[in-house]
């Protein structure tokens, strides 16, 4: 151990009480604070993005292979497309495409004696990947598809239902909407489950069914269908693996990514990052204004220690040295025990949930967790770093105090 780390850590463990220790106390208690903020903003705004977006990519995939209607609003009955043996297997043939899955949409209005409300009906197969919804499942169970014929079960949300004044098991009589003014067609479909997402747009709008009654009542081919949901193992590259199958298709078809469908959630979520931005920012600063704040107290009451150092012969470097190791404790300290708190607090949220939200706001009821380890290994070592450099501005007054002086000083 060299002499400018044995001084820094004798006065940094001195038990001897003074102004110093208690402001190098509150210098630390600081940097735990700001440390485990930080930590906490990274959980918790990367799992808000990571939950809304996966309930999003739950109800419409990444990515949608249609027919080509560049006047087509986001979400509408599409022009049907065939089936197409070959196309499927080019887009099984990606790596990063994990489920490839036929729907169809229509528009229709479910009627009670008591209520009318209008929903866009998304038909879907059999082997529909129902893992993806069935965390939304509140009451009931999946549709049962039959070999022949079409399902007359139906899947409706918490809001419809409560709208409606229906729950599982009842029946409902819905008006599918035709196209050119013709009359509505209606069918009595029984309502197998009830579902929430807490994304209201979803709640207010969506109900599924089976694709073959669609394609009844659209007329279509048993080949026909609305389009494929691509659904990726990383939803980070939705663009470029749409760009790649874009290629590939025959002509007149098109691909959208869901967030192009869904610009406005997307722009939102991405509006978190300037949340961490903004509060990390704060944290640091106020780290580095207690820890400047600190040694300057620190290497004002140590100025006889100084003197007496440089009367000794010791260079401006080596003194300033102590008082780098010395602020290089602090702020690892700091760092240490502000990673158990925030991993801690991150722990009691995951477990317990004590942070509620409005779910009607935030689509969300409780504040969701996701910790990384490269978060934490960012906030330390950004915070260490950016702490070490602004520590150097307090030491250059070492190269302003005189022995004599120094040694004389009270």
């Amino acid at each position: 151990m060299n002499l400018a780390s044995f001084i820094a850590w004798r006065i940094a463990f001195n038990q001897k009480k003074s102004f110093s220790r208690f402001i190098i106390r509150l210098a630390t208690v600081a940097t735990v604070i700001s440390v485990a903020v930080m930590i906490i903003t990274f959980a918790f705004t990367s799992g808000f993005q990571q939950v809304i977006s996966r309930k999003v990519f739950s109800f419409w995939g990444h990515i949608h292979v249609q027919h080509f209607e560049p006047d087509k609003a986001a979400i509408a009955e599409e022009l049907p497309i065939r089936k197409n043996d070959t196309v499927v297997s080019l887009l099984r043939a990606h790596p990063e495409i994990v489920t490839v899955q036929p729907f169809g949409t229509k528009n229709a209005i479910l009627k009670t004696s008591e209520a009318i409300e209008g929903v866009l009906f998304k038909g879907v197969e059999k082997d529909y990947a129902f893992s993806n919804i069935e965390s939304f499942l509140q009451q009931g169970k999946w549709i049962s598809f039959p070999d022949s014929g079409y399902s007359n079960q139906i899947w409706l949300s918490e809001y419809t239902a409560g709208q409606l004044k229906l729950k599982v098991n009842d029946d409902v009589i819905v008006y599918f909407i035709q196209p050119n003014g013709a009359a509505p067609r209606p069918r009595k479909l029984e309502i197998a489950g009830i579902y929430r997402s807490g994304i209201e747009e979803f709640d207010k709008l969506i109900a599924f069914g089976d694709l073959r009654l669609i394609q009844r009542l659209n007329d279509w081919a048993p080949d026909e269908i609305g389009g494929y949901e691509l659904f990726l193992s990383d939803y980070n590259t939705m663009d470029s693996v749409s760009g790649q199958i874009f290629e590939q298709l025959p002509d007149l078809w098109n691909t959208r990514t869901t967030r192009e469908i869904y610009p406005h959630i997307f722009d939102w979520l991405n509006l978190q990052n300037q949340t961490i931005a903004i509060v990390i920012s704060i944290m640091v600063v106020v780290a580095i204004l207690n820890l400047v704040t600190c040694l300057i107290i620190l290497v004002l009451e140590r100025t006889r220690m100084v003197g007496i150092l440089k009367a000794l012969g010791s260079p401006d470097y080596t003194i300033q040295k102590v008082f780098l190791f010395h602020g290089a404790i602090i702020t690892i300290t700091g760092i240490l025990i502000g990673n158990i708190a925030g991993v801690f607090l991150c722990w009691l949220q995951q477990r317990y949930g004590f942070i509620r939200l409005p779910e009607e706001m935030y689509y969300i009821s409780t504040a969701a967790v996701n910790l990384e380890w490269w978060h934490i290994v960012a906030v330390d070592v950004g915070t260490f770093l950016v702490c070490f450099a602004a520590l150097l501005i307090p030491t250059l007054v070492v190269h302003r105090i005189r022995p004599v002086k120094a040694i004389q000083f009270r």
